[in-house]
């Protein structure tokens, strides 16, 4: 089972200094494939990476005595970083022999990967490109409805396609966690079903004050440590 934090002090989306912080770092690789002539959009992009996250999460390589099992615990033991690159054409190929699990959504596949050393990421990977993954949707996504879990981002921050998928990732992450076995399934079994969108800025201060988990970054890339960047609303947590 995926190690769940102590208390929201013990989060390891927390930006104080904390004993994991001593711990060889980990970092949970994931690869969105943008083809010149068909990238996706930006909401589907957002979701599927949302949902490889929990699919990684609730497979059985990544729990027990399952091959992706240890790197997984030393992962969860560090801070729990995702980094997001992007891949097209022989890229993505390469990228896809590499064990992991590809994820597909209306028009975002997305491939995730066991947690690697933060310095020993697979030569195929470690030379794709991370920052300025851009996106767009084109047409406004539909409004969430109240009975699917949905992943709310700050509406007062501006952050990259790829920055906005690992946050997502994030929360996700944070929902499965405060989720019992029996609800976890519940969820699997249904596909992972979720929606991401951008809160209503006069329901952010409900929303990150109303219990649910909140994802707190730790400004390692493009916004200040401890901003609030996503909360999970799952409905079964409400």
């Amino acid at each position: 089972m995926s190690r769940v934090p102590a208390s929201p002090g013990d989060s390891p989306f927390q930006t104080e200094r904390h004993p994991r912080d001593e711990a060889p770092q980990f970092v949970l690789p994931l690869v969105v494939r943008i083809e010149r002539s068909a990238p996706p959009a930006r909401t589907d992009a957002l979701e599927t990476a949302a949902r490889a996250v929990l699919l990684l999460l609730g497979d059985e390589r990544a729990v027990g005595d399952g091959e992706w099992a240890d790197a997984v615990r030393d992962w969860e033991d560090a801070r729990i970083r995702k980094v997001v690159r992007r891949a097209r054409a022989a890229e993505w190929r390469r990228a896809e022999a590499l064990p992991g699990i590809t994820v597909t959504g209306k028009s975002a596949e997305v491939r995730v990967f066991p947690p690697v050393p933060l310095d020993g990421w697979p030569k195929d990977l470690a030379k794709l490109q991370v920052s300025g993954t851009e996106l767009d949707d084109p047409e406004p996504p539909a409004a969430a409805g109240r009975a699917e879990p949905v992943l709310w981002l700050n509406p007062e921050l501006d952050m990259s396609a790829g920055k906005a998928m690992a946050q997502a990732g994030h929360g996700a992450q944070l929902a499965w966690w405060a989720l019992s076995g029996e609800q976890r399934t519940a969820w699997r079994e249904a596909g992972f079903p979720l929606a991401v969108r951008t809160a209503d800025p006069a329901d952010w201060a409900r929303l990150t004050g109303g219990g649910l988990p909140v994802v707190r970054d730790a400004g390692f890339t493009e916004i200040a440590p401890g901003s609030c960047t996503v909360v999970a609303d799952h409905p079964v947590l409400r």
